[in-house]
C-alpha cells in the first residue's frame, strides 16, 4: 500500500573540498496522511538533510521520493516548512510577512479580499490576532516562531515540516507552543514531519519516531510506534508507565548508538 509520503532508497552524497561524503543511505520510510512523524538522533545523522529532501530543497543522489503520489522535485505549497529560525523579514509586520505567502501560493486565482481573510485565519489559528500588525522586534521569541507556524499553515500545505522549530526557545515557551502545535495539527488533520533533538518532546507529539543512525552513511535505525491516546496531557502522560517506556526506549537507543560510536 503506498503511503502519502514514501521515501525509497534515498542516499545523499556531497562533494567537499575531502572528496564525497555520504550523509544518508538506504533510507526508507513510509508516512500515512495525518501522521505525525519525528525524526530523532545525534548531531552529523542526517536529520535535516531528510527534512531538506522531502521539502524538495536539495536533490538526492540516489532513490526517489514521492508525496501524494507525485515525484517530489523541488520546492512546492503542497510541503511547508517551519525552521528553527522564523526568518520573518523584519520590514514588515506580521500580517505582512504571512500574507507574502498567501499571496504567493493564491495570489493568481483568489482577489486581495481573500488573500487578507486567510492571513487573519493564519494568524488567528495560532492565537496572534492581537498582533498582527505588530513588527518582529515588538514580539518575544516565541510569538515570532507561532507567526513562522502561521506563514506555513497559510499556505494549506499537504505536509508540514519543522526542523527543530522550538530548539530556541526556553522551557516555558517551547511547552506552550507543542500544546498549540498538537491542537493545531488535529484541528487540520495534518500531515507532519519533525526533526528534534529532545525526547519528550518526540514523545509527546509524534504515532511514530524515527531514530536515526549515527552518520556518516546514517540511516534508519528504528522506528517506535507511540501508542498514547489522544488529545494527550503534559501533565498526565508525566506518570504514565507507557509514556516513561517509550521516553526510555528512545534514550536506550540513542545511549547505545553513542556508546558503539565512542568505542
Amino acid at each position: 500500500m503506498n503511503k502519502y509520503v514514501q521515501v525509497e532508497k534515498v542516499q545523499m552524497a556531497f562533494e567537499t573540498k575531502k572528496g564525497k561524503f555520504v550523509a544518508l543511505k538506504d533510507v526508507d520510510l513510509g508516512i500515512d496522511q495525518g501522521e505525525f512523524i519525528s525524526i530523532i538522533g545525534h548531531s552529523g545523522c542526517g536529520k535535516s538533510t531528510l527534512l531538506n529532501l522531502v521539502a524538495g530543497l536539495i536533490d538526492a543522489t540516489g532513490g526517489a521520493l514521492f508525496c501524494a503520489g507525485r515525484e517530489i522535485a523541488g520546492p512546492g505549497p503542497d510541503r511547508a516548512v517551519v525552521f528553527q529560525n522564523h526568518s520573518l523579514l523584519p520590514w514588515l509586520t506580521c500580517f505582512d510577512n504571512v500574507y507574502l505567502a498567501v499571496e504567493r501560493v493564491f495570489g493568481r486565482k483568489e482577489d486581495k479580499a481573500n488573500l487578507k481573510k486567510r492571513t487573519k485565519e493564519a494568524l488567528e489559528l495560532v492565537g496572534l490576532g492581537h498582533a498582527m500588525y505588530k513588527l518582529p522586534h515588538e514580539i518575544s521569541g516565541g510569538m515570532k516562531q507561532r507567526v513562522g507556524i502561521a506563514r506555513a499553515l497559510s499556505m494549506q500545505p499537504k505536509v508540514l515540516l519543522l526542523d527543530e522549530p522550538f530548539g530556541a526557545l526556553d522551557a516555558l515557551t517551547r511547552a506552550h507552543l507543542q500544546d498549540e502545535l498538537m491542537r493545531i495539527v488535529a484541528a487540520l488533520g495534518s500531515t507532519a514531519i519533525m526533526v528534534t533533538h529532545d525526547v519528550d518532546e518526540a514523545v509527546l507529539l509524534s504515532d511514530r519516531i524515527v531514530m536515526m543512525t549515527n552518520g556518516p552513511a546514517a540511516t534508519i535505525g528504528e522506528v517506535l510506534e507511540v501508542n498514547l491516546p489522544r488529545p494527550r496531557d503534559r501533565l498526565a502522560l508525566a506518570e504514565d508507565a507507557r509514556y516513561v517506556h517509550l521516553r526510555g526506549e528512545v534514550l536506550q537507543f540513542l545511549y547505545a548508538r553513542h556508546k558503539k560510536e565512542a568505542a
